[in-house]
């Protein structure tokens, strides 16, 4: 039996026919009602008939207007059981475009935003309302640039807060990532008003919901930041949170999660982008003692301050020589080609400094050796540096719906160059086993394909693991 609040009388006209007095069942089919209607007036085909408002805006009567009416009258009624269940529903249909169009042309919309600004209502409301906002504004009905800056402080505040009920600060969150992606002055206010330390340490927690849509605003504002946002994160040990909490935790990493640590990777790999597609300038000090400091870190050479430059310069030229560079006389050429370019430099003056003793047993071992059978250092490196390079596909922009990322980066603060120390051994352990020759140069390539492979097991093991 219908309840009396469902019940409403109303009056039906049509144009040669007297009109009804109905009392209508507003939980009844739309359909239904209009054959009821059809049958008093002895109409045949119930379904080429609709109702049309008589009054205002003389619209026609659909189930989605019909339904948006009532929740548009039902958040706003007095009793709070009403709104909740009101609400809930309205969070619920608004995925439908078709009601989202009903709904925001009674400007409903509008009414959520005063609730949000409000902030009157219980956390389970404001839950729902949060939620049915982000499914309105998700069909692009509305712009995101029409919201009041009195609003987005609002959500700012709730993805702020240090103690709130987690499912408001999960909606939040994803409304602020939103904002970011639709435009850069929005960006800028939610950049404003969100507290990026507050972000990272949402990271923290056990919920994977609050980890997830955290970690989906940092990766929205790191995309559009650029520089300031990435060094913000680099001296806050974001991946050290990541790796601890999120990547070792109890739970598997969910495939949202997965995807932006594979943002997150790329974007870190991406900044040696610029070094890999530098050639070393033969003026610049710095790049010149990092190169010199190579030949120092290896050799015990005699004092070069009383040497002649003619005979400084022999002696450069024999040691770069055994350090395996083909322009022994001006090594600087030898990292003229882009890619790798400085990057070949940095890893091998990172193996040079992080691991002294490996280094300069590898430099003297092939040293000893005859000088058919030595491993080329510098030529390995420069063709290694490339290949990690290729690996790690540095210089590609992130996938939308990449997922494909390595714990093991998320181990390393230089996980290039930490790649690079293990394989330049193991390269040099494979040339000495192959017996290879400087001259046979294909046959470090082919040293190097075997690298290439192991890595590829290398990272592949470490994820499932």
């Amino acid at each position: 039996m219908p309840q009396q609040k469902d019940i409403v009388k109303i009056a039906i006209q049509m144009p040669g026919a007297y009109p009804q007095l109905i009392q209508l069942d507003q939980k009844k089919p739309l359909t239904a009602v209009i054959k009821e209607v059809c049958d008093k007036w002895n109409l045949p085909g119930p379904d080429n008939y609709a109702l049309q408002y008589a009054d205002g805006v003389q619209t026609y009567i659909t189930e989605s207007g019909r339904c948006a009416e009532d929740l548009y009258k039902g958040i706003q009624s007095s009793d709070s059981g009403v709104r909740c269940d009101s609400m809930k529903l309205l969070a619920d249909v608004s995925t439908d475009i078709t009601f989202a169009q009903e709904f925001i042309s009674r400007d409903g919309h509008s009414l959520l935003v005063k609730i949000v600004e409000d902030a009157h209502e219980a956390p389970l409301i404001m839950t729902h309302t949060l939620t049915a906002f982000m499914e309105l504004m998700d069909h692009g009905i509305v712009s995101w640039e029409n919201l009041s800056s009195v609003f987005i402080k609002k959500i700012a505040s709730f993805g702020n807060a240090k103690v709130l009920d987690t499912s408001i600060q999960q909606v939040s969150l994803a409304i602020l990532e939103s904002m970011v992606l639709s435009s850069s002055s929005l960006f800028n206010e939610v950049k404003h008003e969100i507290t990026l330390e507050r972000l990272v340490s949402h990271l923290q927690v056990t919920n994977q919901q609050l980890q997830t849509k955290a970690m989906a605003l940092l990766m929205a504002m790191l995309l559009a930041g650029g520089e300031e946002l990435f060094e913000f994160l680099e001296k806050r040990n974001l991946r050290q949170y990541i790796h601890k909490n999120i990547i070792h935790s109890s739970s598997s990493v969910g495939d949202e999660m997965a995807h932006y640590l594979y943002v997150l990777q790329t974007v870190r790999l991406n900044h040696l982008e610029a070094r890999m597609r530098t050639p070393l300038d033969s003026y610049n000090q710095e790049q010149r003692d990092m190169l010199h400091g190579l030949r120092q870190a290896a050799f015990e050479t005699e004092s070069e301050s009383g040497l002649s430059n003619e005979r400084r310069r022999s002696l450069c030229a024999k040691e770069f020589k055994k350090l395996g560079f083909s322009n022994n006389s001006n090594p600087g050429l030898d990292l003229s080609r882009c890619p790798p370019g400085l990057l070949a430099l940095d890893t091998m003056a990172y193996f040079a400094s992080r691991y002294p003793d490996a280094y300069s047993r590898f430099v003297l071992e092939n040293s000893s050796r005859e000088d058919k059978h030595e491993c080329p250092f510098a030529r390995s490196s420069i063709q290694l540096t490339l290949i990690l390079c290729e690996i790690l596909r540095i210089g590609e922009p992130p996938s939308e719906t990449g997922s494909d990322y390595h714990p093991i980066f998320f181990a390393q603060d230089r996980l290039l160059e930490e790649l690079f120390c293990i394989c330049i051994q193991l390269l040099n352990k494979t040339w000495k086993e192959m017996r290879a020759t400087q001259e046979d140069f294909d046959k470090l390539l082919c040293c190097v394909c075997r690298v290439r492979n192991l890595l590829d097991f290398i990272i592949i093991k470490k994820k499932k693991s």
